[in-house]
């Protein structure tokens, strides 16, 4: 998730934890704990590979959460010298505030490392998107009445416990709609007579009404949205090309086969101006992902590894738009409108 929401939700873990024993710098100090597992964005890897796929593993692993809490109490200690008796509440501070910023990046797509080292693989229950207003901003208006001086320490600690519970009911939410949309989706596929060798729904950007679906299908892909409120009729399914052929000279290639391994298999392979550029599906939209990476170049019909020099397409915010039409209208169109030989405008 963002930053904002992961300090107002360590905040709250840590205001409920140990607020009525030493106020607003529970809160304060789980804000800033619960930031802890995102610095490792500045560790210098030494390509764009290895800071996307190493983002968010060891610093996110549950384990290590578990070993590094004992020190980080201890230093706590020693700022709150007169807090002693609470050792064990400052532990569970520390360690909820580490672990739950975890386990909400894990219901992302991104892919969240929680066992590492024992494993590598990326946990992404892909339930919320990376923004998602209606989770943060409970947690935003808690905090701020938090740290106001003349509300009640009660008053206080009974809203910040219902926030808590209603965020998590709405995350609780979220995985029963996806439920539901994977249900709609998987019944409009076989009208289509389209098998799907891989399958991820994952909410659209800001709104969990509206769900993008992407399949992997023999050489295509199939980008498709469909909203809470659609019948299975109304879901609109995009096709496109893939060339994964052209990987067949370098996939032995550290780099690619860390790509797709990441990726879970939802990539596209595609050839523009010799460059051959590896996207990863899960995450933006057609002519719009979040994360391409140039893996190779074409020279005299031969393809050649490159330093995997990332590229990034962000969509516009007359998208966020289209989008929020798309939730209400079944017929509005969400596919790039002029199409070049990618299938993506000019």
């Amino acid at each position: 998730m963002d930053s904002l929401t992961q300090v107002v939700l360590g905040s709250a873990v840590g205001y409920s934890i140990l607020g009525s024993k030493i106020g607003r710098k529970a809160a304060l100090w789980g804000g800033i704990i619960a930031t802890l597992p995102d610095l490792d964005v500045f560790i210098p890897f030494e390509d764009a590979v290895e800071s996307f796929t190493y983002h968010r593993s060891f610093s996110h692993s549950l384990f290590i959460h578990l070993l590094i809490s004992p020190l980080l109490v201890w230093l706590l200690l020693k700022i709150h010298i007169g807090t002693q008796n609470y050792k064990q509440r400052w532990f569970w501070l520390v360690f909820l505030c580490l672990s739950t910023h975890a386990i909400l990046d894990s219901l992302t797509v991104y892919g969240t490392q929680l066992l590492w080292p024992f494993s590598e693989y990326p946990f992404a229950l892909s339930s919320i998107f990376i923004v998602d207003p209606l989770y943060t901003l409970p947690l935003i208006v808690s905090f701020i009445i938090i740290l106001l001086p003349n509300i009640s320490a009660a008053t206080t600690y009974k809203v910040n416990t219902i926030t808590l519970l209603i965020t998590s009911l709405y995350l609780s939410f979220s995985l029963i709609l996806k439920v539901s949309i994977d249900s709609k989706v998987k019944t409009a596929l076989s009208k289509h007579h389209i098998d799907a060798t891989h399958y991820i729904s994952t909410p659209a950007p800001l709104t969990t009404l509206l769900w993008r679906i992407v399949v992997m299908s023999d050489h295509k892909y199939y980008e498709i949205y469909t909203s809470v409120f659609d019948a299975p009729d109304e879901i609109t399914i995009y096709s496109y090309n893939t060339k994964p052929s052209l990987l067949n000279n370098i996939n032995n290639e550290w780099g690619v086969k860390r790509l797709k391994w990441f990726t879970k298999g939802f990539y596209s392979v595609k050839e523009d101006n010799k460059d051959i550029i590896l996207s990863d599906l899960r995450m933006g939209s057609q002519c719009n992902y979040v994360f391409n990476f140039i893996v190779a170049t074409k020279k005299d019909k031969q393809i050649y590894v490159s330093d995997y020099k990332k590229i990034s397409q962000r969509s516009s915010l007359s998208k966020t738009q289209e989008l929020w039409r798309r939730i209400w209208e079944p017929s509005v169109s969400l596919a790039p409108k002029i199409k070049d030989k990618n299938g993506c405008a000019d």
